[in-house]
């Protein structure tokens, strides 16, 4: 049987390290390609696009796919609702792994918005100096902000312009700690973040730092998903629908 995980996330890559050895399961991690240097699962792996939805479903076809993990980023929205089209085309199973979103808590200055344009229009009234984690792609939505705004940005890789005139990069890559995002606000005289709604738990940190220092945050709110798809939350309830769709087609283990 072939399980073929679209991944690039820390839920997608710990997927396959749960599968991976699985008598009889024959597993893909598909990455986009995006950053220079990724953290590879175990088995196979293939990394680019497949060419939109008619190239995926194609691609399923021609590997003999037997179930379809979508475990992109929650930002991907696009290549959610072509794994969905795909999937049905080809008639091949679709199971989503989507990290739950964050949720405010109490001390909280959150300003949700959505999208990056949104974002940008409410920094004016928030704060100077922004922590800007959004990662390396949309900076553009930023980049005609008035000259008084200066930005850290955040990213796995560097940015490329369009940014703002006044940006620091730090190259990073979580899981980030709380005492290390305390010492990046800090350091860097931060009075307001921005952030997509990622969800989970490595770069989670830098909401409590922003929450102890009464700081404002602007939160992108999540894009749309297909619906009627299954979803779960972890990669150990991916793990147990699997084994449960397929389980009566694999060999004894």
């Amino acid at each position: 049987m072939h399980v073929l995980i679209l991944g690039g996330t820390t839920e997608a890559r710990r997927l396959a390290e749960l599968l991976h050895g699985t008598p009889g399961l024959r597993l893909t991690s598909s990455l986009a390609g995006r950053v220079a240097a990724p953290r590879l699962p175990p088995g196979e792996v293939r990394i680019g696009g497949f060419g939109g939805t008619e190239g995926l479903a194609a691609w399923l076809r021609e590997h003999g796919v037997d179930v379809l993990v979508d475990a992109t980023h929650p930002f991907a929205g696009t290549m959610s609702f072509h794994a969905a089209r795909a999937a049905a085309t080809a008639h091949v199973p679709l199971l989503a792994l989507r990290r739950p979103g964050w949720v405010p808590e109490p001390g909280d200055r959150w300003r949700e918005v959505d999208s990056l344009a949104e974002a940008a229009a409410a920094l004016p009234g928030l704060g100077r100096r922004v922590f800007l984690t959004t990662g390396r792609m949309g900076l553009s939505a930023f980049a005609d902000l008035p000259d008084d705004l200066w930005f850290l940005v955040r990213s796995v890789d560097a940015p490329e312009p369009p940014y703002p005139a006044r940006t620091e990069v730090l190259l990073d890559r979580g899981p980030f700690t709380l005492d290390g995002e305390r010492d990046v606000l800090r350091r860097h005289r931060i009075d307001v973040v921005v952030t997509k709604d990622s969800g989970g738990a490595a770069t989670a940190p830098k909401l409590t730092a922003a929450r102890e220092a009464g700081l404002p945050v602007v939160v992108v709110r999540r894009p749309p998903t297909p619906e009627g798809i299954p979803v779960v939350s972890t990669p150990a309830d991916a793990v147990t629908w699997l084994l449960a769709h397929l389980g009566h087609r694999l060999p004894p283990g």
